[in-house]
């Protein structure tokens, strides 16, 4: 199973960017759809999460700002407003089954650079 990010790149503060992950192959079971993100010298953090079908939490640094959505095979981040501190290397992660006898598995993309200059 692969993850391919896109959309990464740099913005103004104030201004948005949206990311997209591709999931490569149809998986029996998803648990989770989230993102998350490393800023220079931090650990990495869980940004946004789904819950369910129609739910969602995010870290407070985010909340209002960021919003997680599916499509099919596509979990998006929209990032609105943003700062210099989202400034960070992002995630996708998923956690999923992917044959029905199989654990829940934690699948992880490659990550793409959110810059956030003036």
């Amino acid at each position: 199973v692969q993850l391919v990010e896109s959309g990464g790149g740099l913005a103004q503060p104030g201004e948005s960017l949206r990311l997209s992950c591709i999931i490569t192959r149809n998986l029996f079971a998803i648990n989770s759809m989230a993102w998350y993100r490393q800023g220079p010298g931090k650990k990495r953090e869980m940004v946004a999460q789904t819950i369910g079908r129609n739910m969602a939490i995010y870290s407070d640094s985010v909340k209002g700002r960021f919003t997680i959505s599916t499509t099919g095979n596509t979990v998006n981040l929209q990032m609105n407003l943003l700062k210099s501190e989202d400034t960070a290397v992002y995630y996708c992660n998923i956690k999923a089954r992917p044959i029905s006898a199989s654990p829940i598995m934690d699948y992880w993309g490659q990550g793409t650079q959110v810059t956030v200059s003036p």
